[in-house]
C-alpha cells in the first residue's frame, strides 16, 4: 500500500505529524508532497524539525500568489507526481489551496482520494476555505470526519462517499507532544496574558474589520497583556493601523502549546487554534462571523465575536481564566490517526 500525502500549511503539518506515525506503524508507505503554501521558516520548517515529520519527498515551493495561480500551479505539479509515483490513494487535509489542488490532481487521473477533517461547514461561501473543503469533499472517496456535526452536514448534502468518524487528529498530536512542549523554556515572561492570532483573509483583507479587531486588542491590552504571534500575511496589512500588544514572530508547535498552557484566554480567527484552546482548557473568543466547530459554541467554551470591538472586549475581559471542562465525546479518544491508517491499509 502506497499513499501520496499533500500538505502545505501549519494546521496540516500538525495533523500529518500524528497520521504519518500511524501510517508508518501500519506498514503504509507514504510519499509526502510539501506545496510550500506556508513558506516562512517559522510556519513550515520548524514543524518538520520539532515534530519529526518525515522529510518531504517533494517541495514545490509554490506560495505568495493569488488563489487561482497558486492552486493552478500546485495542481499541475502534483498531477505530474501522481502520474510518476502511482499511489493507491492521495491523502489531503483540511481546507487550504493545497488540499483542493491535491484532490483535483488525483480525481483527474482516477486515483482515490482520502480527505482528513472532512464535512465541516462554516456556511460562508465568501471564505476560500469553505469552497476548498466543499469541493474536496465532493470528489473524495473516503471522508474521515472529526465530529457528528460533520456527518450530518455530508448527509444533508447527499454525499455518497464512504464516511468514517475517526475523531480529531489534532487531539492525537496534542496528547502525544503535550509533555514535551511543557519542558520548553517560556516564550514570554508574563504571568497572565491573552493569546491572540489573526490571519484569515476575511479579517486581513478588510481594513475596517482589521482596524476594529486591533482596537479591541489595544483596549484589552490596557487590562492584561495580549501576546500576538504575527502571521507574515497579517504584518503587511498593519502598516497604517495602531496595534498595542506584545507582537512576536510566528511560533513552532511546541512554543504555541507552551503559550496555550499558560494563557488566560485565546482570541483567534484560526480554526485549529479554536480546538487547541479547548484541548488545553482555555476559553476562546472567535474573531470570525461563524465557525465550523459548532459544538464548541454549543458547549459554551467558545463564543463568536466577529470583528465587533465592543463584543470582543466584553467577551475577553469577562471570561479570563474561565474553567473549561474537556469532554472527550466531542472529538474522539485520541486515536483518530490509528483509525485512519488502518482504514487506508485495507485499501
Amino acid at each position: 500500500m502506497k499513499i501520496l500525502t499533500v500538505i502545505g500549511a501549519r494546521p496540516q503539518f500538525i495533523k500529518a505529524a500524528a497520521v504519518s506515525r500511524a501510517l508508518a506503524k501500519a506498514g503504509v508507505k507514504e510519499i509526502i508532497v510539501h506545496t510550500g503554501q506556508h513558506y516562512d521558516p517559522n510556519m513550515s520548517e520548524v514543524f518538520f524539525t520539532e515534530m519529526e515529520i518525515p522529510k518531504p519527498d517533494y517541495n514545490l515551493d509554490i506560495h505568495d500568489l493569488g488563489h487561482g495561480a497558486m492552486t493552478g500551479r500546485m495542481l499541475e505539479a502534483i498531477e505530474k507526481i501522481v502520474l510518476e509515483r502511482k499511489p493507491d490513494y492521495v491523502l489531503v487535509y483540511g481546507d487550504t489551496n493545497s488540499t483542493l489542488a491535491g484532490a483535483l490532481a488525483a480525481v483527474k487521473v482516477h486515483v482515490p482520494i482520502a480527505h482528513v477533517e472532512a464535512g465541516l461547514r462554516s456556511f460562508d461561501m465568501k471564505m476560500p476555505e469553505e469552497v476548498n473543503r466543499i469541493l474536496t469533499d465532493r470528489i473524495s472517496n473516503i471522508l474521515f470526519v472529526p465530529t457528528q456535526a460533520a456527518i450530518d452536514n455530508l448527509k444533508k448534502e447527499g454525499c455518497d462517499a464512504e464516511i468514517v468518524n475517526v475523531g480529531d487528529v489534532m487531539l492525537d498530536t496534542l496528547l502525544f507532544y503535550k509533555d514535551k512542549a511543557s519542558q520548553r523554556p517560556p516564550v514570554i515572561n508574563e504571568k497572565e496574558f491573552v493569546l491572540a492570532t489573526i490571519h484569515r483573509a476575511e479579517n486581513t483583507n478588510d481594513p475596517r474589520r482589521l482596524k476594529s479587531i486591533c482596537e479591541a486588542i489595544n483596549e484589552i491590552n490596557k487590562k492584561i497583556p495580549v501576546v500576538l504571534p504575527l502571521h507574515p500575511r497579517t504584518k503587511s496589512y498593519l502598516k497604517d493601523i495602531e496595534l498595542n500588544a506584545t507582537v512576536i514572530d510566528p511560533l513552532g508547535y511546541f512554543d504555541m502549546l507552551n503559550l496555550l498552557a499558560k494563557c488566560s484566554l485565546v482570541m483567534t480567527d484560526s480554526g485549529g487554534l479554536q480546538k487547541e484552546a479547548y484541548f488545553c482548557g482555555k476559553y476562546c473568543v472567535t474573531l470570525r462571523d461563524q465557525t465550523e466547530w459548532v459544538e464548541l459554541v454549543e458547549s459554551g467554551v467558545n463564543e463568536i465575536a466577529g470583528a465587533d470591538k465592543e463584543k470582543i472586549v466584553r467577551l475577553a475581559l469577562n471570561n479570563l481564566n474561565k474553567k473549561i471542562v474537556f469532554n472527550k465525546s466531542l472529538y474522539g479518544d485520541g486515536t483518530a490517526s490509528e483509525k485512519i491508517a488502518q482504514r487506508i491499509r485495507r485499501g
